[in-house]
């Protein structure tokens, strides 16, 4: 049974996530509609990352089982036409190696977040970025950032209804940067903590309006006590980029 690797990507608006929940619209419901509409099969789809509502995938990576050998165009191809119209697209697909799993063989996830800082609201981006008003200090934000990097206790970040086993990761990059009207903020982890980047962004984004200092982000993270995260950034803004695997 040939399992094919699919990269995709997905504006998030429409689901309550990627993860199946029954009635409701979910982008894992949609790809697998679409493989039963291509096929007739219906395996689960897995996948690196369970995005939450509202947030978007640039660079998603997924599995699926099928019973046939088809060429990974074919099911590429066949996969987009059933998708229509839903914003949801297989941009690659191939056939995986042996052993190779989307979630457990992942080294690395890497998680985008787009401010739009400006005085006027968003015309063409609304639903995609954070519309924030106040100037941002992006300097300030990147050396707080820096505080979260390395291995450490993220329960301050950690949404309370979170079901990992454990607070520790390892967070490799915090990066923030301005690009002209916007500011973003740049993720990359084995694995993140339920809602930890958009806590880790909303925090940050005080240290951008002056409210927060660089210690006082790391005093949030030393604390371990969720009541001490500033405000959770909204879905709008964040992206799944991309996913690494071993070699």
């Amino acid at each position: 049974m040939p399992r094919y690797r699919l990269l995709i990507e997905y504006d998030g608006r429409p689901y309550h996530g990627f993860q199946a929940q029954g009635a409701l619209p979910s982008v894992q419901a949609s790809l697998e509609r679409a493989v039963k509409g291509f096929c007739g099969e219906t395996p689960r789809v897995q996948t690196a990352g369970r995005t939450d509502a509202g947030v978007h995938a640039t660079g998603q990576v997924v599995h699926v089982d099928l019973a046939k050998d088809w060429k990974p165009e074919v099911v590429r191809n066949a996969l987009n036409a059933h998708l229509v119209p839903e914003p949801i697209a297989v941009l690659e697909a191939s056939v995986a190696p042996e052993g190779w799993h989307a979630r457990f063989s992942a080294t690395e996830r890497r998680y985008l977040y787009r401010i739009l800082n400006r005085a006027s609201p968003p015309a063409l981006d609304q639903g995609r970025v954070w519309h924030v008003k106040k100037p941002l200090d992006a300097q300030a934000m990147h050396a707080a950032a820096q505080a979260l990097v390395g291995h450490h206790d993220f329960t301050t970040f950690r949404d309370l209804a979170c079901q990992a086993k454990s607070p520790m990761k390892t967070l490799d990059l915090a990066r923030v940067r301005r690009e002209g009207e916007a500011v973003v903020l740049e993720f990359a982890s084995r694995s993140f903590l339920h809602r930890q980047v958009r806590s880790m962004t909303g925090t940050l984004a005080e240290v951008g309006v002056g409210r927060w200092t660089a210690a006082d982000v790391t005093a949030a993270l030393q604390a371990r006590d969720r009541k001490a995260c500033g405000p959770v950034a909204p879905a709008d803004g964040l992206y799944l980029t991309g996913v690494s695997y071993r070699s």
